[in-house]
């Protein structure tokens, strides 16, 4: 069929008495919200097909704020994403809704998408996986840092010095310890997307939460809500 987009629903909820508006992350079209007609009427093949974490093929129609979907099917199963993990992927959901504006194409977020979902699916701890996302979705919202130089003499970062981040300067060598400060093997650990150990995951996480901030704004995030069975929160 001609149009069909591989999408992915981030979030739905009800509309009128049988319907329900969706929002969808698409590859080539971005984010955008559709309004299912009927979806939630009894009968409706599309009952246990809107799910999110369930790679779609979809189409739609009109060019409105809110276009009509036409036709939805499962490309697979969804995802295996099990108790505190699912919270997490639920995380990820909620902050694309919340920072991604509709009808801007994000091809390889698309891709980064898939594959957070999929290292999620395999993941014992989701936190290496969500800080990698996290980071990926900075670098597409347009959220340039260098990690490696520092701002302040532009000489590259030393695994044991100690680095104050200031906003929309990166980040410069500083002997003054706080919630700002990074040494520089954390720094190098950001830059790669690799954290092998606790205290680079902390760091990367402390880095993301604060660089995030401004995109997610002040109201709190329910998927920070949700405690996981170990008694940690999820997310940033």
């Amino acid at each position: 069929m001609e149009g069909l987009q591989r999408c992915f629903v981030l979030h739905s909820r009800p509309y009128s008495e049988t319907s329900l508006i969706l929002d969808v992350f698409s590859e080539d079209h971005g984010r955008l919200t559709l309004l299912s007609k009927g979806a939630r009427r009894k009968g409706s093949n599309l009952k246990g097909t809107l799910q999110p974490f369930t790679p779609l093929f979809m189409k739609w129609s009109g060019k409105g704020a809110m276009p009509v979907l036409t036709h939805a099917e499962p490309i697979s199963i969804g995802l295996p994403l099990r108790s505190y993990i699912l919270y997490s992927a639920m995380y990820v959901n909620e902050i694309l809704v919340r920072v991604l504006g509709n009808h801007t194409p994000y091809p390889q977020l698309f891709l980064d998408y898939l594959n957070v979902l999929r290292e999620l699916a395999q993941a014992d701890n989701p936190e290496p996986a969500l800080r990698r996302f996290e980071l990926s979705l900075l670098h597409h919202l347009g959220y340039g840092i260098d990690f490696l130089h520092c701002a302040g003499s532009g000489l590259s970062v030393e695994d044991d010095m100690t680095y104050n981040y200031r906003e929309q300067q990166g980040f410069i060598a500083s002997m003054k310890i706080g919630l700002l400060t990074f040494r520089g093997n954390e720094l190098k650990a950001l830059a790669a997307r690799r954290f092998e150990t606790p205290e680079q995951l902390r760091a990367a996480k402390r880095f993301t939460r604060m660089a995030l901030k401004p995109y997610l704004g002040s109201k709190p995030l329910k998927s920070r809500e949700l405690f996981i069975p170990r008694g940690r929160r999820i997310g940033t």
